[in-house]
């Protein structure tokens, strides 16, 4: 089973942040607000996106990867965080 169990009210609820986050950028850019205000705004959306993926990873451990007995499976899921957790670096 996929998916985010238990936190997802709380997850979309984040997700719906950042898109309220996302139209007052696009809104800023319309009314021709000023660029660092407008960069501002952008920062604090990658900061929610990172807090996003923070407590879905948090989810996936605490629910897939925990109820997981398979070990072949266990070890392909163990490789598949480690890939996220390159890339949540870069």
């Amino acid at each position: 089973m996929h998916g985010i169990h238990k936190e997802n009210k709380k997850i979309l609820s984040r997700l719906k942040r950042v898109q309220g986050q996302l139209v007052g950028v696009e809104k800023m850019i319309l009314d021709d607000k000023y660029c660092i205000d407008i960069i501002t705004q952008t920062s604090a959306i990658k900061s929610a996106i990172s807090a996003l993926e923070d407590e879905m990873l948090e989810s996936h451990l605490a629910h897939c990867l925990h109820k997981e007995t398979n070990k072949n499976k266990l070890a392909e899921m163990q490789n598949e965080i480690i890939k996220v957790y390159k890339l949540k670096r870069k």
